[in-house]
């Protein structure tokens, strides 16, 4: 199979060009705001608002509002058609989803896939970028593997994804990293920013690490 990709969107291009996604997951989303200022001052511009988080809608809507036009904010978690026009709405640039299915959208979709059969089918259908979820379990060498075969496919891996792991993802062959739990930490419900921000500097020094 030959590498046939359509050229990115300007959204997924952003995402690609930052090589990190931000998965910002709480309880409620009320800490979301702080986080997302620390996060862009580091240098982290792709967002992603889980709308399993009280508040998330609401949340995307501010976030568009106070953060630069150049932070792509989106929505993730996004299981139903009804979701995705719901958080579109509320101004989300981008959709992520743990599972595949949604018909198409407005913005860009990234579905999530664990096995070559969904990414092959993902990027049959088009998908800009595919979630690999949970990646944590698989590893840097799943990617590498299946990137053999599927040398076109634009794979963000996303789940159980340490701080020290980014590099090895993106030299294997991912586009970017999401990051959850690892980055965000305890910072989402009145943890320490600084050290949030000390995570984020190490996560985009990462990007840079694997890319010079």
């Amino acid at each position: 199979m030959t590498d046939q990709r359509a050229p990115l969107d300007p959204v997924s291009a952003a995402i690609v060009d930052s090589g990190l996604v931000a998965v910002l997951r709480a309880p409620t989303a009320d800490g979301f705001a702080a986080v997302a200022d620390v996060l862009v001052a580091a240098g982290i511009t792709a967002l992603e608002v889980t709308l399993t988080s009280q508040g998330a809608l609401e949340a995307i809507s501010g976030l568009c509002r106070q953060l630069p036009d150049t932070v792509m904010v989106g929505a993730g978690t996004v299981l139903t058609d009804d979701d995705a026009k719901a958080a579109v709405d509320a101004g989300a640039a981008f959709l992520v989803a743990p599972v595949g299915g949604l018909g198409p959208q407005s913005v860009p979709f990234y579905p999530g896939t664990f096995s070559p059969t969904e990414i092959h089918a993902a990027f049959r259908a088009g998908a800009p970028l595919i979630k690999l979820f949970p990646a944590g379990g698989l590893g840097p060498g799943y990617l590498k593997d299946v990137r053999g075969p599927l040398p076109g496919v634009r794979i963000m891996p996303t789940g159980g994804i340490g701080l020290d792991d980014i590099a090895k993802w993106l030299t294997a062959g991912a586009v970017a990293v999401g990051l959850g739990g690892p980055l965000i930490g305890d910072a989402a419900t009145g943890g320490s920013l600084t050290a949030l921000a000390a995570r984020a500097r190490h996560a985009v020094d990462a990007v840079a690490f694997a890319r010079s």
